[in-house]
Formats: structure tokens, sequence, C-alpha cells
């Protein structure tokens, strides 16, 4: 992707020294867009004055990608810039909405748990709802069909026991289920048709990245915006979450239909090149900050510092003070008493 111009965007994001950290999710296709971003690596816990050391200088907003791990950013309510939260994993992390209320803005990629996110602290405005995507190299290739019905991603009862067994059970009534692991992008067009499976219930990547990368998907019905961004039947196949039989009998009858099974994969295809990249997901961050008024969103949560620490922070600290690694005990014991 090549820069644009700083022209080309919002008013209010012109010349902004931006520093990105976490996640680089969809960083280079802002970048594209002409945001001047610094990226920042995360080492464990970091606070304003180290973000300021790895940059080189005070930025103008900040951003971090959700990376799933504890709370990383100490006293980011008291961080003297703009500051927004690129929110994933809240199926795992139930503690995210209390962290998300020490930021200006957040994005949720879960639509369902965003009244989570609002009424606390954070206002409907200042939520914003940011699915996920494919990458701009996730695109169709051509390959012999070898698998009636695969599924690409690890497998192991160790690390991921309802996926494993839930596989397991599908193998038995369906022999034709190949499960690899490896680049999915190459494995895909090898796939009839592609299965999916939402062991905790998200609306995951892999969805747009097998319809991105042209594939006939079958996919659980679970939720969180995806029968608002594809349609059953025309763009991907819905099975109950969990019921291999329901998905056993889907996956037969539509196996068969060779015409419907291309047509609903080219209709799936053409959805995420339309809406659903990473460059999309770029845009439409820009245009919401662009019409968003950053400076007085911080400096309102600058004057509530204290009581965003004492009513969202406070308890979190001293929870993970209590449960991480010795290493980050005294570390989350200073900052629930606001010296970090």
């Amino acid at each position: 992707m090549t820069a644009a111009s700083s022209d080309n965007l919002p008013e209010n994001l012109r010349n902004k020294k931006i520093v990105w950290s976490g996640n680089h999710y969809f960083r280079p296709a802002a970048e594209a867009l002409g945001l001047d971003i610094t990226y920042v690596n995360q080492r464990e816990t970091y606070d304003w004055e180290r973000v300021v050391n790895e940059a080189g200088f005070e930025p103008d907003l900040f951003i971090y990608g959700d990376r799933s791990i504890e709370a990383p950013l100490l006293g980011v309510e008291r961080f003297p810039c703009p500051t927004v939260f690129l929110c994933v994993d809240t199926h795992i992390h139930s503690w995210y909405p209390l962290y998300a209320q020490a930021f200006d803005l957040c994005t949720v990629s879960l639509k369902d748990h965003m009244p989570n996110f609002r009424g606390k602290r954070l206002n409907r405005e200042q939520v914003l709802w940011l699915p996920p995507f494919a990458r701009m190299t996730d695109t169709p290739m051509e390959a012999e069909k070898e698998y009636d019905l695969l599924f690409v991603g690890n497998v192991g009862r160790d690390i991921f026991p309802v996926r494993t067994r839930f596989l397991e059970q599908v193998g038995e009534h369906f022999p034709g289920l190949a499960v690899k692991q490896g680049p999915y992008r190459e494995l895909f067009p090898k796939g009839r048709l592609l299965l999916n499976i939402a062991e905790r219930g998200d609306l995951n990547y892999r969805v747009f990245e097998a319809l991105g990368c042209g594939g006939c998907l079958v996919t659980p019905d679970i939720g969180h915006g995806q029968n608002e961004l594809f349609t059953d039947g025309e763009d991907l196949f819905l099975y109950p979450p969990g019921d291999v039989m329901g998905l056993v009998e889907l996956v037969e009858r539509i196996l068969p239909q060779e015409k419907l099974r291309r047509k609903v994969a080219m209709n799936g295809y053409a959805k995420v090149d339309a809406a659903h990249r990473e460059c999309h997901r770029a845009q439409q961050l820009v245009d919401w900050l662009g019409r968003t008024d950053l400076e007085g969103l911080a400096g309102e949560r600058k004057k509530s510092a204290e009581a965003i620490h004492d009513a969202f922070l406070r308890l979190l600290y001293l929870h993970l003070a209590e449960h991480s690694d010795p290493a980050l005990q005294a570390r989350y014991l200073r900052a629930a008493r606001q010296g970090i």
C-alpha cells in the first residue's frame, strides 16, 4: 500500500504524531491513508514516560491494539493526549469493559458485547463497532479440490479441547472431514466447503479470511452482528453452534450442489472485498476519529482521572497483582495506589 498525503485526512488528524502499540491489526492500512504512525513495541507493563522514551517524542494521539494479555498500560487515565483502545478479545477477558473506561474511545469487534462498554463512563458515541476483517492478501487461488469439508487450524485437547472434541465427533459422522494445519491461504482453495468453529462464541477472523479467499464457508450462527454483515444461504452457510448432527446434515445437503456452492462463495467474497478488508477498517477508524472532538474528550478524562482510577481500575489492578506473575505484582500494586 502506498501512503497517502495527510491532506486527505480529517482536519483534526492532519500533521498529528500518533503512537500505535500492541497488536498491529490494520495499522499499515491506516498509514496508507496518511496517518503519521510510530509503532512502539510493548514490553510487559508500561506508562506514559516509557511510551515517550520508546517513541522519541510526545504523541498527539495514542492507539492500543488489544493483545489479549494482562492490562499493559498503567496510568492511561492520565495520558495527556487522546487515547483509543482497539478491543477484540472481550470473549476471553471480562475485565475489558472496565479497563476501556480509562480511554477516550474504544472500538469493539463483537457487537453483542458493546452494551457492556457503554453507560459506565463511555457514552454511545465513544464506542464503535469495528468487526474483524480480511487482509488484502486474502484472495482466491486456483487449486484442485481435494477435501469435501476442510478445517484449517490448531487442534489438541490441551489447548483447544472443545474444538478438538467437536471435530472428532464431526469426523465420526462425516468421513469427508479433513483437518489441516498450515498456511490457510494455500489450503482453503483445496476445500469444497470450509468449516469454521467459534470455540468461545466469537465472530472470529477466520470468517473473513475464508470468504476473502473465495471459499464456501460453513460457520456457526453466533450473533455479534454476523447476520448484519452476511446472509445465510447467500454469502455463507450457518449451523447451530456445537450441533454436530446439524452441521453434518447441512454439509450433506449442500455438498452435491456445486453451482450453489460456487454462487455462495462468490457472493461472500464480493461482500468482503467491498467492505470488510483491512483498508475498510482503517477508513472507518479515520472517519470516526475525524468527527470526534478528541481534545475535548481527553480534557474531560484528565479532569476525572482520579475518579476513573477509583471506579474502574483500582480493583482490577489489585486483582492482577494477586493473580499475575510475581515480577508484575509490585507494579500493579503501585498502580492500584496511583503510584505508577
